[in-house]
């Protein structure tokens, strides 16, 4: 955890902007909870257990900061809520999700199931593809089984 912090702070600090305490508060928080696609809201009631002092607006810019710095991606998967997912080291594109329509349960798919999509988009539409998002709404597994 304390490499990918220090890398973090690289990331940040090539942009000009410091790892503040409140800042290495949040990503120790989406570190610790990585699979878990937070609310800003979940990300603060975390981050307060370790900082009382911060404020929900410090978090919310925190968490809009690491976006722009492609730290983070910003997913909405549907419901009108906001979640903030690390992105993986060294990945091309953000990961892909499969979402529960029963249970709400959020999936994740690592591979990238899109390349030949992106080479026939970007040759035939002319389209310089620089990200891309996939979520697939269904049933998952564990409702299926019950």
């Amino acid at each position: 955890m304390e490499e990918r912090i220090q890398r973090v702070k690289e990331q940040l600090h090539k942009a000009s902007y410091k790892l503040t305490p409140q800042r290495e508060a949040t990503v120790r928080v989406l570190l610790e909870n990585e699979s878990d696609h937070l609310s800003a809201e979940d990300v603060y009631l975390k981050v307060k257990d370790k900082a009382p002092e911060i404020g929900l607006a410090t978090v919310y810019r925190t968490l809009e900061l690491l976006a722009e710095l492609k730290v983070v991606d910003k997913i909405n998967f549907g419901d009108g809520v906001a979640r903030f997912d690390l992105r993986k080291e060294g990945a091309k594109h953000f990961h892909h999700h499969m979402v529960c329509m029963e249970c709400g349960t959020v999936d994740e798919i690592e591979e990238d199931l899109l390349d030949d999509v992106e080479k026939r988009v970007e040759r035939e539409f002319n389209f310089k593809i620089l990200d891309h998002r996939l979520t697939f709404h269904g049933i998952c597994h564990r409702c299926r089984e019950e």
